[in-house]
C-alpha cells in the first residue's frame, strides 16, 4: 500500500456545489480514477477511510456527498456507531432525503462528477471505475447505463432495490451498459430479495453485460459499513478482494 493523501473538495453541479473527499496515492503522479458512491449514512469518516484504502491500491477515487442539495455533510449527525437501536430514528430523517434524489437529478450530478474527474489532474484520462453500497449501487448502476462510454468497471455491494418490478428500476438501463460489472449481494437482504437479484441476474446476461453475480452467505444489508452493527469482517474482505479484481481488469 502506497501513502496516500485526503482531501476535501468541492464539486460544481447544475446545482449547486457538492462537497466530496478525494483521496489518490500521494506520488506526484496521475491515477485511474474510481467514483465511490456513499450509502444512506452518507459521507463520513468511514467511507473517507474506504476512499483511503482504494487510493492505497493505486487509484484516485471521488466520494461525492450526493445529498448535498440539503447541506454540506454530515447532513444527518450520526453517532460513531450505529446500533440497531438508533437506526429507525436515523432513516426517520434519512428517508425523505433519499426519495428527494430523483433518477434524474442523481444522473445529472453524476455528469458533474465523472467532469470533474476527467479534468482533475490526480485522475488519469479515459473510463473511470464506479462503486457503490446500499443505495449507492443503484447509483452506480444507474451512472454506468446513462453514461457507458465513460465508465469501464461497475461494483455494487449490498444494495437495495436494484431490479425492483418499477418503470424507473436501475436493471432497465443494462441493455445500455458497455462496462464489466459485478455485484456482491447479502442473503439476509429484504432490500434486495431473491427475486430481484434473479431479475438483475437476467437482465444483465441477456444484455450481454460482462458480470458476476454473488451472494454473501451469512451477510446483512450494509456488511462493509465498519461503524455499523451490520458490518460483517469476512464478507467486507471479500468484497474488496472483489473490487480490487475488478478495476485491475478493467482499469
Amino acid at each position: 500500500m502506497t501513502a496516500v493523501h485526503g482531501t476535501a473538495v468541492n464539486i460544481p453541479t447544475p446545482d449547486g456545489s457538492a462537497d466530496a473527499y478525494l483521496a489518490h496515492p500521494d506520488d506526484g503522479s496521475p491515477h485511474a480514477a474510481v467514483l465511490l458512491y456513499m450509502d444512506a449514512f452518507g459521507l463520513r469518516p468511514h467511507l473517507e477511510k474506504m476512499a483511503d484504502r482504494l487510493a492505497g491500491a493505486g487509484y484516485t477515487v471521488l466520494v461525492p456527498n450526493v445529498f448535498y442539495r440539503h447541506g454540506r455533510a454530515p447532513v444527518v449527525e450520526l453517532p460513531d456507531f450505529i446500533d440497531p437501536v438508533q437506526r429507525p430514528d436515523i432513516f426517520q430523517r434519512i428517508v425523505p432525503i433519499m426519495r428527494s434524489l430523483t433518477p434524474e437529478l442523481a444522473m445529472r450530478d453524476a455528469d458533474a462528477y465523472l467532469r470533474w474527474l476527467a479534468a482533475c489532474p490526480q485522475a488519469t484520462d479515459g473510463p473511470v471505475g464506479v462503486t457503490g453500497y446500499c443505495m449507492g449501487a443503484g447509483l452506480a448502476l444507474r451512472t454506468a447505463g446513462t453514461y457507458p462510454d465513460r465508465v469501464a468497471a461497475i461494483a455494487g455491494f449490498h444494495g437495495g432495490q436494484l431490479a425492483p418490478d418499477t418503470p424507473d428500476s436501475p436493471h432497465l438501463l443494462a441493455d445500455r451498459i458497455t462496462a464489466e460489472a459485478y455485484f456482491g449481494h447479502a442473503d439476509q437482504d429484504q432490500a434486495m430479495p431473491p427475486e430481484q437479484i434473479d431479475r438483475l441476474e437476467k437482465a444483465l446476461a441477456a444484455a450481454g453485460v460482462r458480470h458476476q453475480g454473488e451472494v454473501y452467505r451469512g451477510a446483512h444489508h450494509g456488511y462493509t459499513q465498519a461503524d455499523t452493527a451490520a458490518y460483517n469482517p469476512d464478507a467486507a474482505e471479500r468484497h474488496w478482494t472483489a473490487l480490487l479484481d475488478l478495476l485491475t481488469r478493467t482499469l
